[in-house]
């Protein structure tokens, strides 16, 4: 007991630091061998998967509730989207930008390249309508995130406009959201063997090494995604707009960001963002359960900065010249074009054909582009994920704020290190 008391008294974000250090580690000296323990790692996201649509349905549900006044979800919801978008366009030019500057595709030989797939994306006419679900239950039971959220919202105002005839299914919605809460949780204890298991086997079969191969490519991602990240979401929204302090917000999403960096799914790292934006960041529940889960489906500020290089690095591994015109062709192409594809497995691909696409990259160029950097596509998925994760934290601190939906003495409570 008094080793588990040792354990425990460790943060939770230090001990999936160090398991993701020391993954990497024995991932590089095991090898092929580590997928043995993959596993692990699988069963841990399954455990974080179990929760996502129950927690999103009753917190959502409850936050409704206890906001009193449904008209205020249109301003949240406009506000919710706007910055998103904006977001989303400043993740696209910077990662413009630093393709500019660097060049990562200025002499690099893409005739050994396989070619890759490219699969179909849902058309947005069809995607918009299938955010009505014509079964609610199929909805929570397929983990359709869009429809649960729009059925979710019309209880919750349900709920309301009946007041105290409604008051015992909102007091139920209530606990149930504590009970999800405590699951989550218990849950997240299990994240640094998850994530030992799911670098080691990343580093051990595909990660680090393959990243050489491509180094300024690597470099490209890695720098836009820090630039991004501090000055972005840091400076300008958290310091600038909001006047909050960029070290307790960075303090308060670490753990979902390295959930997050581990998993390299949005989807997964959901339970963790709205455990950390409730009690790290001070996000009431009715912001929390609305614009994460909405983040988590529609924002892809680290898949567009990682569109916006890949296809610059095209365009030059091709000897294809773009001008500024195209440049702007690229970034609101992106930011359009990433709200009907967030669902679609393998979107960041699909985002890049029809992107290349447009600035005269031809379909059989775009197939050896793919195929080309999916060998690597891992190490650099995980660490735009990790960017979404923030972003998703970012605007919905903002969000909060302008709504007046946030508690600045949890955000500004003592860090703890």
């Amino acid at each position: 007991m008094n080793n588990l008391s040792v354990w425990f008294a460790i943060p939770l974000w230090k001990r999936i630091l160090a398991a993701l250090v020391l993954g990497v580690i024995v991932g590089m000296l095991w090898g092929e061998g580590a997928e043995s323990i993959v596993w692990i790692g699988d069963l841990f996201i399954r455990l974080i998967r179990m929760v996502v649509v129950p927690l999103v349905f009753v917190t959502l549900v409850a936050g409704v509730v206890s906001m009193g006044d449904p008209s205020k979800l249109g301003s949240l919801g406009l506000k919710t989207l706007v910055t998103y978008m904006a977001t989303t366009l400043a993740a696209i030019s910077i990662g413009l930008f630093m393709a500019a500057i660097l060049q990562p595709g200025v002499g690099v030989d893409l005739s050994s390249a396989t070619p890759g797939e490219i699969q179909e994306a849902i058309p947005l006419g069809e995607r918009l309508i299938s955010i009505v679900p014509a079964n609610p239950i199929a909805a929570l039971a397929e983990g359709n995130i869009l429809a649960i959220i729009f059925f979710a919202l019309l209880v919750g105002v349900a709920l309301l406009t009946l007041g105290d005839k409604g008051r015992p299914v909102a007091d139920l919605m209530d606990s149930s959201t504590e009970v999800m809460l405590r699951i989550t949780h218990w849950v997240m204890e299990v994240a640094p063997f998850g994530v030992f298991a799911l670098i080691a086997w990343v580093s051990g079969t595909q990660g680090v090494a393959a990243l050489l191969d491509v180094i300024l490519l690597a470099l490209s991602v890695l720098l836009a995604c820090m630039i991004h990240v501090i000055l972005v979401h840091g400076v300008v929204i958290i310091n600038l707009v909001l006047k909050l302090s960029p070290v307790n917000f960075f303090r308060g999403a670490r753990d979902a960001m390295l959930v997050a960096f581990s998993t390299s799914s949005s989807s997964a790292t959901l339970p963790v963002s709205m455990s950390v934006a409730e009690e790290n960041l001070g996000i009431k529940p009715l912001v929390a359960s609305t614009v994460l889960p909405l983040g988590a489906t529609i924002n892809m500020d680290g898949t567009a900065l990682y569109v916006g290089i890949v296809s610059v690095f095209a365009a030059q591994a091709f000897g294809i010249d773009l001008t500024l015109a195209d440049y702007m062709l690229v970034a609101g192409a992106t930011t359009l074009v990433s709200i009907g594809t967030a669902a679609v497995p393998g979107a960041s691909l699909f985002l890049m054909a029809a992107v290349m696409e447009a600035i005269g990259i031809s379909p059989a160029q775009i197939a050896i582009v793919i195929g080309f950097i999916l060998p690597f596509d891992r190490p650099l998925d995980m660490l735009r994920t990790a960017v979404n994760i923030c972003g998703d934290l970012s605007v919905s601190t903002a969000v909060a704020n302008w709504e007046d939906e946030f508690d600045a003495e949890i955000f500004n409570k003592p860090i703890k290190y």
